[in-house]
């Protein structure tokens, strides 16, 4: 599959909703990640066992607790959106998404959570028109929180079941790519032959190995330039921090440039392969 390094999906977005624009729509989305980080942390110190679900993809009490917790508090904040969230889906429970919906993945990054690394993540993508447009995702374990909307993209340290206080909210954005020297961000559990070829024909200078959506924060906050995925995932897995990445500057499209669709219940919510950017420096 060719790769596009000029493209970005500034051009594709659709005007945001008058209920996109209320910054209170966006706080309830991040107390909500808050929220659940508390349930998943307490899991985490209680001890848990971990299963298997048909997919072979791991499973824990936390996941379960934590999109319980999201369903009730989306349904609150906004009443009558479809929420698509991973665990209900997986056991033939997912709702059908309209042109307004939520996807949520509880807990982003099983395996780093059951191995007791933290680099887990919750995540909440709301989608207008087949594009994300407002994201949460929250990294209970290291206490980093990334918002992305409208209004730009922000980080803030906040502890598990805190306020999202906006006041401690920092502005964060991409950094303009280098021609050389790019800094990557790759899968610790996921990293498939095709994308190691990429990042070598890339020329990478530096490669950091991280679980979860905690990835697409990363460049969303300048720290990477690039996160090339071509094995598959899940649409919850990448809507929160598309949508952060997208305000932050950057974008993430198939590697052919092609924008990437949600909401496709035929294809059981599988993005094949994606690829995640920063700013592209402007044509001389």
């Amino acid at each position: 599959m060719p790769l596009d390094t000029s493209h970005t999906d500034a051009a594709l977005i659709p005007a945001p909703s008058s209920a996109t624009r209320d910054p209170a729509l966006l706080i309830g989305l991040a107390e909500a990640a808050l929220a659940a980080g508390a349930v998943v942390m307490r899991i985490r110190a209680e001890g848990f066992e971990a299963g298997t679900k048909a997919d072979e993809s791991p499973v824990t009490a936390a996941d379960l607790a934590s999109e319980e917790l999201l369903r009730a508090r989306l349904e609150k904040l906004l009443p009558g959106v479809p929420v698509i969230a991973e665990e209900a889906v997986s056991q033939g429970r997912g709702e059908t998404p309209g042109a307004t919906f939520l996807l949520v993945d509880p807990l982003d990054g099983t395996r780093e959570f059951i191995a007791e690394r933290g680099e887990f993540t919750i995540n909440i993508g709301l989608v207008e028109d087949g594009v994300p447009t407002l994201g949460a995702l929250y990294a209970p374990a290291v206490e980093r929180l990334y918002v992305g909307g409208p209004e730009g993209a922000f980080r803030a340290d906040l502890h598990p079941g805190a306020t999202a206080e906006r006041q401690l909210w920092r502005p964060i954005g991409c950094r303009i790519a280098p021609a050389s020297d790019l800094i990557a961000v790759a899968s610790r559990s996921h990293l498939d032959a095709d994308t190691e070829r990429l990042l070598d024909a890339l020329g990478i200078k530096e490669r950091v190995s991280c679980g979860s959506a905690l990835k697409l924060g990363l460049v969303a906050e300048g720290l990477a330039d690039i996160y090339p995925r071509l094995s598959p995932v899940c649409e919850w897995d990448l809507a929160a921090g598309h949508a952060i990445l997208r305000a932050a500057g950057g974008s993430v499209t198939r590697p052919d440039g092609v924008p990437i669709a949600y909401g496709r219940t035929n294809e059981r919510y599988i993005v094949p392969a994606f690829l995640a950017r920063g700013r592209i420096a402007a044509a001389a």
